[in-house]
């Protein structure tokens, strides 16, 4: 049985488009027709970034500090 998991996104529409981007990694910019769309681009690039399809990207994370 697959877990699910959730992740974080930030989105806007703008001119009728759905635009993008996995809070972890905002480099990745993805757009859609709709807001479903947007969000299956945003799968794909996720399971790209995870998978070592790509190899080198930055991201965005928490640092604790005191």
């Amino acid at each position: 049985m697959d877990i699910m998991e959730t992740k974080k996104h930030v989105y806007w529409e703008d001119e009728g488009l759905w635009i993008g981007y996995p809070e972890e990694y905002p480099d990745y910019m993805m757009q859609g027709e709709s807001l479903e769309e947007l969000k299956e681009n945003l799968k794909d690039i996720y399971n790209d970034l995870t998978s070592g399809y790509i190899h080198s990207f930055r991201r965005v994370a928490e640092l604790e500090v005191s």
